[in-house]
């Protein structure tokens, strides 16, 4: 079990990593209208509207990996440890006397 907890924090930080880059790839809204004026907005590697197509779903894919993998982190974590609950176990507060009515 600890083996597969592991495997998934290696690919957590891998696609954390991945999704990081992809984003920061991105052109902003913005882009086309630089491009209008002389900027490089139209100038990528696969076109205008492909590298936005592509790094979309780079985007959209790494997501969807990275929401998985931190839900199977949690499983994993609370199925090692048998902590059911943060509060479980914890000392409790004492309870206070209701306050006396004022002047």
């Amino acid at each position: 079990m600890q083996i597969l907890f592991y495997f998934v924090v290696v690919l957590h930080v891998i696609v954390c990593f991945f999704l990081i880059g992809v984003v920061l790839l991105q052109q902003g809204r913005s882009a086309d209208l630089a491009g209008a004026f002389g900027g490089q907005g139209s100038q990528t590697a696969f076109g205008p509207r492909a590298a936005a197509n592509v790094l979309t779903r780079l985007t959209t894919w790494s997501a969807v990996i990275f929401m998985c993998t931190s839900i199977c982190l949690v499983v994993l974590f609370v199925r090692s440890s048998n902590a059911h609950s943060v509060l479980e176990g914890g000392p409790s507060a004492p309870a206070s006397a209701p306050a006396k009515p004022g002047k």
